[in-house]
């Protein structure tokens, strides 16, 4: 009688356990010399490959997209949860306009790069547009939390939101260009207008389902955990399952489901702060066992003997990306809400690719668009330039461009910010300009407070300033959208 051989289990378990723990291994020392943790998990995926030093083969796209979609859903849930509503004061309206007309304008200019650089025609060079033109939520709510900078409230809230909110747009440009690749036809006006209602069912479906399934399961954890003795871990599945029910059910039904599952975070997360505040713990390891799932499992797919053959116009289409197209779609989204051209610049900047676009590049394969492995070999390419250029730099940007704030026990930097006095929001600006012997705006009868407001002609936040005459004034501390402490410094002449 033949004993039952587990080989087929433990020999491919201890091959996935092992490269995941070397991975984390090396993205802890990693992430202390400035570089990506996400980095680390993409390029165990390459070496472990069939091209790598690994060997293993493996090129099961419908497994790989399957576990991406999943992926994603429970890192935009995870990002949804922390995205407190106070932020939505500074960050939302350039938020929806970065998700929206930046992405299409992004993806434009991508495209008409790749048109030349690669030789595609317009079609299949605007897919590959819309494939990297919206940035990952996945490597923007990792690196932020992980650069330790602290950013002001508007720069981080715009980042954020964005990230979350930009992929539905990606994917429905994505679906939309396949169509046109497909048919290899003008879009006609009957065309457009299927595309209009697209859109308006998957981004309006995708929000009311959002919105209606996120207060459902708000409501059903703050009862569960007033009657019964949850731990915090039971929470997070509750969570974790409820965001997968609705992604998965908005999907079917013809909506965005990753707008879905963002906006169902957002909801949850202020609705039942109390259920959710102890699950988040959990809720972040499910999000980094995703991301690493993920980007392990892209990089065995991989294959860089077929990249190499396109790598060197794919960096020149990432340089496209990260030095105009991205940059050029920021400024003409935040120019209406008077951003600074320093903030524009590191937005602009902090505009990451990650998993996003391999997972979508994966979109066209499974279609059977002509020559489809070149978004995805493409997509690797601008990705790992994205996460080595732009992720190992997000802390030096900040500092370089002055945008991170003191910590508050940093009494040096919080001097060298903000000056070396404050006073009260409420003093009144002719008292100021008086004391200090600065010429008194117009407006002198205004507390500094509301002339600070006034100048700037946008919503406050921490690190805000004006310079008035040979003083700087700059908004040091706010409570619920109102300033209430001014830090004044002192210029040379």
């Amino acid at each position: 009688m033949m004993a039952l051989s587990l080989d087929f289990l433990s020999l491919p378990l201890l091959a996935a356990a092992a490269l995941v723990f070397a991975s984390v291994l090396a993205g802890l020392f990693s992430a202390r010399l400035g570089f990506s943790f996400l980095l680390v998990f993409l390029i165990a995926g390459l070496l472990a490959g069939e091209d790598g030093p690994g060997g293993l083969r493996f090129d099961d796209f419908r497994l790989s997209f399957w576990v991406g979609n999943v992926a994603l859903a429970v890192i935009l849930l995870d990002g949804g949860l922390r995205t407190e509503q106070a932020t939505f004061r500074t960050g939302l309206r350039p938020s929806l306009l970065l998700a929206t007309l930046g992405v299409v304008l992004c993806a434009g200019i991508t495209g008409a790069a790749a048109h030349w650089l690669l030789a595609l025609d317009w079609p299949r060079a605007l897919l590959l547009g819309a494939i990297v033109g919206s940035t990952d939520a996945a490597a923007v709510f990792a690196l932020l939390k992980n650069s330790g900078v602290r950013l002001n409230e508007r720069v981080a809230a715009t980042l954020e939101i964005e990230s979350g909110m930009n992929d539905p747009m990606a994917v429905y440009l994505t679906l939309a260009l396949i169509g046109v690749a497909l048919s290899a036809q003008d879009a006609s006006q009957a065309g457009v207008l299927a595309w209009l209602q697209s859109f308006v069912l998957q981004f309006g479906l995708g929000a009311l389902l959002g919105i209606g399934g996120g207060w459902a399961l708000a409501e059903l954890l703050r009862r569960v955990q007033s009657r019964f003795d949850t731990g915090d871990g039971v929470l997070a599945l509750l969570l974790v399952s409820g965001g997968l029910a609705v992604f998965a059910f908005t999907t079917w039904a013809g909506g965005s489901g990753f707008l879905a599952v963002y906006v169902l975070g957002v909801v949850v997360g202020n609705r039942a702060k109390q259920a959710v505040a102890p699950a988040l713990a959990a809720m972040d390891g499910y999000a980094w066992l995703a991301q690493a799932g993920m980007f392990l499992l892209l990089g065995l797919l991989a294959t860089p003997g077929q990249v190499a053959n396109t790598f060197w116009p794919a960096l020149g289409l990432a340089v496209v990306l990260m030095a105009v197209a991205r940059p050029l779609s920021v400024a003409l989204c935040l120019w209406p809400f008077h951003f600074t051209r320093r903030e524009i610049a590191y937005i602009a900047w902090v505009g990451l690719r990650g998993a996003v676009p391999i997972v979508l590049a994966m979109f066209p394969l499974m279609a059977g668009v002509e020559g489809a492995q070149i978004f995805f070999n493409v997509a690797l390419v601008v990705v790992l330039a994205s996460l080595l250029l732009q992720g190992s730099t997000i802390a030096l940007a900040a500092r370089r461009l002055g945008l991170a704030l003191p910590d508050p026990d940093d009494t040096a930097h919080t001097r060298q910010v903000f000056g070396d006095f404050a006073l009260a929001a409420h003093t009144p600006l002719s008292d100021l300009c008086a004391f200090y012997n600065l010429p008194p705006p117009a407006d002198a009868h205004l507390s500094t407070a509301q002339w600070l407001t006034a100048t700037l002609n946008r919503p406050p936040v921490v690190g805000d300033a004006m310079r008035l005459g040979n003083a700087e004034l700059s908004v040091r501390e706010m409570d619920d959208g109102h300033i209430t402490r001014i830090g004044i410094r002192l210029l040379e002449d």
